[in-house]
């Protein structure tokens, strides 16, 4: 399979790209900056190097079609600090243009790594964090409304303590927290098993084998 991975030097996206990379699967990390080209690659991927806030759908599927794309992933985020036009532009705005990118290049599913309790902003607020759930929450119904095999991960809080491959996987969780290695694991398990087709789930630590928590979406 090949896979595209929007937010390529991400920490979810290149520990996604050892795991796919050592199961023979071609990935490109998609970044901005030519000079994370060597952390992909080093990660056992290849860097396309396009700014999303900068392309176009036609610009990016001539990309994914020219590589033979199969399937996408968005895990990019525009990170701690930003202005909230940033999480517009980024986190909604670069979701959408992936989806519609994706379609055009006939890959057709698409994974996309989202936020806990996206749904539950304030639509009057103009604080940051609600501007960031708004873009997720809206992020989300497009991909959802789209004609793609998607599915829509909401992991809890992220860490970077190893993967423990057991998980808690639901519509709504409650609170809890995940290492950014099994939501790795939970991404690479989407795309090379087809589980979890049309689903949106939260994704926190717990007591089930990520592949079970999987199969259990059915």
């Amino acid at each position: 399979m090949k896979i595209a991975i929007a937010g390529g030097h991400g920490q979810i996206a290149l520990l996604t790209t050892k795991l796919l990379a050592a199961s023979g699967h071609e990935v490109w990390g998609i970044t901005r900056n030519p000079a994370h080209s060597a952390d992909i690659e080093a990660a056992g991927g290849q860097a396309l190097v396009l700014d999303l806030e900068q392309s176009d759908s036609e610009t990016l599927a001539a990309e994914l079609s020219s590589r033979g794309i199969d399937a996408v992933v968005f895990a990019a985020g525009a990170g701690p600090g930003s202005t909230a036009e940033r999480k517009l532009t980024v986190d909604r705005d670069g979701a959408v243009l992936l989806a519609d990118a994706a379609w055009r290049a006939g890959a057709t599913r698409y994974v996309l790594v989202s936020a806990m309790a996206a749904d539950s902003f304030d639509p009057a607020s103009d604080d940051v964090f609600q501007i960031y759930l708004r873009a997720k929450s809206e992020a989300d119904a497009a991909v959802r409304a789209s004609d793609l095999d998607y599915t829509i991960v909401r992991p809890g809080a992220l860490t970077d303590e190893p993967a423990t491959g057991l998980v808690t996987l639901a519509a709504s969780t409650g609170r809890g927290s995940i290492p950014r290695a099994d939501v790795a694991w939970i991404v690479a398990q989407l795309l090379t098993t087809g589980a979890g087709s049309g689903a949106q789930f939260e994704a926190i630590s717990g007591s089930t084998p990520i592949a079970e928590a999987l199969r259990s979406l059915a």
